[in-house]
């Protein structure tokens, strides 16, 4: 048996090797696939991390969309976009390392980075003080540019947005914290592909619940983007980031010199309505604050309520002003 062991191990290796390709080669087939199944939609333009891909439709006062974790912009593309497009210039960008834009592997990728990227892409598309609409962890991009460059926009009209630190995160997100960015690769071009197509669950039950998933969602909603390797690397990579600037920015917030108003989905199983929302506006009673049914999807899964919102937030912000503390009258 001893002379028979160096075969066994030579054996064992050699099966792992081919299993680890195995996996390589169907995460690449399957990347390929889901880019062909839903292609960019928009344009592209050049900003200092690379390409950036945006849509751009409609005409009057601007309104800029960014999406949150693991999203692109189609998130926006089933009913918002179009919607709002009657009456305003509407553009949804895939945020840099999302969707079809691009960004290096050694950028950072906390929320004030990502601000200031999303000023670039406002100077780049020659955007005038638009209303920033932010889901998710876009709604903390949104809130960290205007805290730090608050002349470029006109306010925030933010749905299911992060905003305070928060110590347990999402069970549905255990999977991206991954500290070491070789083993974020490994994952990313092995089991993360895999393992999402076999277990659905947390996206449907945590992300969307208790919505329904809209049977568009996969493409028109660009979700089959967020099953590729490159994009499980990214959003890895953003998920560990996201609270690194809270703490600071959250004290900050009475010094916010642009309107703000949020709406959030009683139900939302990713981030909690009352801490998100119900504290931010007591500790903070300048920004309006608007509650429905509904779970963390908004944008996705309660289109018509999303769009009466942003025109509501757009109608009572048409007259730009800034103030160096706002009462909550003139943000409401």
């Amino acid at each position: 048996m001893i002379d028979y062991l160096p075969n066994i191990i030579l054996l064992l290796i050699a099966l792992y090797v081919l299993m680890t390709l195995g996996y390589v080669a169907f995460s690449y087939r399957q990347a390929k696939r889901y880019e062909k199944l839903v292609p960019p939609r928009g344009a592209f333009t050049n900003i200092s991390t690379g390409r950036l891909h945006y849509v751009d439709c409609g005409e009057g006062p601007a309104i800029l969309m960014i999406h949150g974790l693991s999203g692109n912009l189609g998130h926006f593309d089933c009913g918002v976009i179009d919607e709002l497009a009657k009456n305003f210039r509407v553009v949804a960008i895939d945020r840099p390392g999302a969707g079809y834009s691009e960004r290096p592997e050694d950028h950072p990728a906390n929320v004030r980075a990502q601000a200031r990227l999303v000023a670039e892409v406002i100077q780049r598309l020659e955007l005038d003080n638009p209303l920033l609409v932010g889901h998710s962890l876009g709604g903390a991009i949104s809130l960290a540019l205007a805290l730090e460059k608050p002349e470029l926009v006109r306010g925030l009209a933010l749905l299911a947005p992060l905003t305070l630190p928060i110590n347990d995160a999402p069970e549905a997100f255990s999977g991206l914290d991954i500290k070491s960015d070789w083993f974020r690769r490994i994952i990313a071009w092995t089991t993360a592909v895999p393992h999402m197509i076999r277990h659905p669950e947390p996206v449907r039950q945590q992300v969307f619940g208790p919505d329904e998933i809209p049977p568009e969602f996969a493409l028109k909603g660009g979700g089959v983007l967020s099953m590729r390797p490159k994009a499980f690397i990214n959003t890895s990579r953003d998920y560990r980031a996201s609270g690194d600037d809270l703490p600071g920015m959250s004290r900050e917030y009475a010094k916010l010199a642009v309107p703000v108003r949020v709406l959030f989905g009683r139900d939302d199983r990713i981030l909690d309505p009352e801490h998100h929302g119900e504290v931010l506006v007591r500790r903070y009673p300048q920004i309006g604050l608007k509650m429905i049914d509904g779970g963390h999807m908004l944008p996705v899964t309660h289109p018509e309520a999303c769009v009466r919102f942003i025109r509501d937030a757009a109608e009572a912000m048409k007259d730009r002003k800034f103030i160096s503390r706002a009462s909550p009258e003139v943000y409401r």
